[in-house]
C-alpha cells in the first residue's frame, strides 16, 4: 500500500484497511469497476447519448478506467459567497483557475455553476467533462434563507457542452416538496439530451439536530439516497455518515425497523457508508462522498473519507473546497491523494 496513505491514516489505520463489512457482504452490491457503464447503466432506460456522457465522465482524469470518479466541486461563491470561499485564496475568483485546478489536479469532471463554467466553456468543455450546477442556496437575502433556486435550465448547460448536470434537494425541508418536483423535471429533461444527472441529496431540518447532527446519520442519509436515485439520479452525492438512529431521535417521524440498526448498520464507519450504498439501490447509482470543509487536517480527513467511501463500496469522492482554498500545487496535490486511494489495489470493497 502507499506509504504516505498509511502514514496519514494513522491509528484508524487498522482499523480501516482491516475491517469486514459482515452487515450487507459485498457480493450483495454493484461494485465499481471499469466496466460499470456497461454492466450496470447499459441495462437501464438511459438512452445512448447519456451512457456516453457517463462513460466519458468515468474515462477521464488519473482514475479513467476504473470505474471510480474524482471530481471537483466549485459552486461555494453563491452557496456560502464568493466572500468566505476565495478570501483564503483569491485567484479562484477566476473562473478559469477553476478549470485548470480540476486538469492539472486530474480530475473526471469539474462541478461548477452555469456563470462558472460558462464564462470559459469555448477553451475548456473539451478538454475535461463539465457538470453545471442548476440550483442553490443564495445567502444575500436578509435574513437568511435555505432554499434551492434554479439559477441555470438544463438547455444552458447542454449549450456549453456539458456532459452532465447537479442539482440539490434539502431533504426533509418544507421547501423539499417543490425541490423534488423541479429536480425530477429537469433530470428528465437532461437525460432526454443525453446528458448524466448527479443529485447532492442534502439533509436540511432543524429537529434533526439534538443530541447529535444528524443531518449525518446513516438512516436519514440513506433514506435521502433512496429518494435521489427514485427520481434517476445516475450518481449520488452524499455527506459520509458519522452517527446513527435520525429516526429514533424523534417521535412520530417517519417509519424505520430496527433491523437497520441490529443486522444492517454498525457503529463503524465503513458499515455506516455500506448502508449510504445500499440505498443506492445497491450500488446501481454511484455513491460519492463529499470532502467537507476545509480544517488543519485536510490531508489526512481526506484520505479517510476516501478509504471509508472506498472500502464500503462507494464510487469516490467529491471534494472542493480542502483543494481550491489553497495554493494550486497543494490543491492538486490532495486531489491526487484521493485518486491514489482509488488506485491502490491493495485498499479492497470491505
Amino acid at each position: 500500500m502507499n506509504k504516505e496513505i498509511g502514514k496519514l491514516l494513522g491509528e484508524s489505520a487498522k482499523s480501516l484497511l482491516e475491517h469486514k463489512c459482515k452487515t450487507v457482504t459485498k457480493d450483495k452490491l454493484h461494485v465499481p469497476g471499469p466496466d460499470f457503464v456497461n454492466r450496470v447503466y447499459a441495462a437501464t432506460d438511459r438512452n445512448t447519448q447519456t451512457l456516453r456522457s457517463l462513460q466519458a465522465i468515468f474515462n477521464h482524469g488519473r482514475l479513467a478506467g476504473t470505474g471510480y470518479v474524482s471530481i471537483l466541486p466549485v459552486d461555494q461563491g453563491i452557496e456560502h459567497s464568493a466572500g468566505a470561499s476565495f478570501a483564503p485564496n483569491p485567484e479562484y475568483f477566476d473562473p478559469e483557475n477553476i478549470v485548470k485546478l480540476a486538469i492539472e489536479g486530474g480530475c473526471n469532471a469539474v462541478a461548477s455553476t452555469l456563470g462558472v463554467l460558462g464564462a470559459v466553456a469555448r477553451q475548456y468543455a473539451h478538454q475535461i467533462p463539465f457538470l453545471v450546477k442548476l440550483n442553490h442556496n443564495e445567502l444575500l437575502s436578509y435574513p437568511n434563507s435555505f432554499d434551492q433556486i434554479y439559477f441555470a435550465q438544463v438547455e444552458q448547460a447542454w449549450n456549453m457542452g456539458a456532459v452532465a448536470v447537479g442539482a440539490t434537494i434539502y431533504f426533509g425541508s418544507p421547501e423539499s416538496h417543490h425541490q423534488i418536483i423541479e429536480t425530477s423535471k429537469a433530470f428528465q429533461r437532461a437525460h432526454q439530451l443525453g446528458m448524466a444527472t448527479v443529485l447532492w441529496c442534502y439533509l436540511r431540518n432543524p429537529a434533526f439536530k439534538s443530541d447529535k447532527d444528524y443531518h449525518n446519520s446513516a438512516d436519514l442519509t440513506g433514506q435521502a439516497n433512496h429518494l435521489g436515485v427514485t427520481i434517476e439520479a445516475d450518481i449520488i452525492k452524499q455527506k459520509q455518515p458519522t452517527n446513527n438512529g435520525g429516526y429514533k431521535s424523534l417521535k412520530n417521524f417517519g417509519k424505520t425497523s430496527e433491523l437497520v440498526y441490529t443486522q444492517l448498520t454498525t457503529d463503524h464507519p465503513i458499515d455506516l457508508t455500506r448502508y449510504q450504498v445500499v440505498n443506492c439501490y445497491m450500488g446501481r447509482a454511484g455513491l460519492i462522498n463529499s470532502g467537507g470543509e476545509s480544517g488543519k487536517n485536510d490531508f489526512e480527513d481526506a484520505v479517510k473519507t476516501a478509504v471509508i467511501n472506498k472500502r464500503a463500496g462507494g464510487t469516490g469522492l467529491i471534494s472542493g473546497r480542502k483543494a481550491f482554498q489553497r495554493p494550486m500545487k497543494e490543491g492538486v496535490k490532495l486531489l491526487n491523494l484521493i485518486q491514489d486511494v482509488y488506485l491502490d489495489k491493495d485498499i479492497t470493497i470491505a
